[in-house]
């Protein structure tokens, strides 16, 4: 009765650990930013001691959260994200500990796109992003002739019209 279903294998790129390595660093950067000015207001503008203190906390926080983020979680997100586009489905797979695997019936398909933001362009990468009637789900950090070759198999699989898919990207 069950259906055999091969556990997917594609990888995203490696590039994708430093995007978010850039990415990451440009708002814990901002978020640092806002925070020194205010303590600076704290100290010149005579708030309450507890708002210094606050901000001390914060501060410290940030970096924390920061060292995180910029350089172990790139490199695990990077290491456990998994696709695969057949005929029958999209699965994505991520996560070590808490593992989502999720299988999207083509017929379920109703659009493709890509995305590609400034960073994600220096890098030639592009965001796939796959929609269904209730949610969309996406595939970060793909090389850019491999998304364009994905979205129009992604599209023939579904049977997706649409001009932008059918002529290709336009750049």
């Amino acid at each position: 009765m069950y259906i055999q279903i091969e556990e997917p294998t594609e990888t995203i790129s490696a590039d994708a650990v430093k995007m978010w390595r850039i990415s990451n660093s440009v708002g814990h950067g901002i978020t640092f930013l806002i925070i020194a000015v205010l303590i600076v207001c704290t100290e010149t503008l005579d708030w309450y001691r507890w708002i210094g203190i606050v901000l001390y906390l914060i501060g410290v926080l940030t970096v924390i959260s920061s060292v995180y983020s910029i350089l172990i979680e790139p490199v695990f997100l990077q290491k456990t994200w998994r696709y695969k586009i057949d005929p029958q489905f999209v699965q994505l797979k991520q996560g070590k500990w808490q593992i989502q695997h999720m299988l999207i019936p083509m017929e379920k398909v109703e659009y493709v796109r890509t995305e590609q933001g400034p960073i994600m362009r220096r890098y030639n990468l592009y965001k796939i992003e796959i929609g269904t009637t209730t949610s969309s789900h996406v595939i970060p950090a793909i090389a850019s002739n491999e998304a364009k070759k994905l979205k129009a198999e992604i599209a023939v699989y579904a049977k997706i019209q649409d001009s932008d898919v059918i002529e290709g990207e336009r750049a």
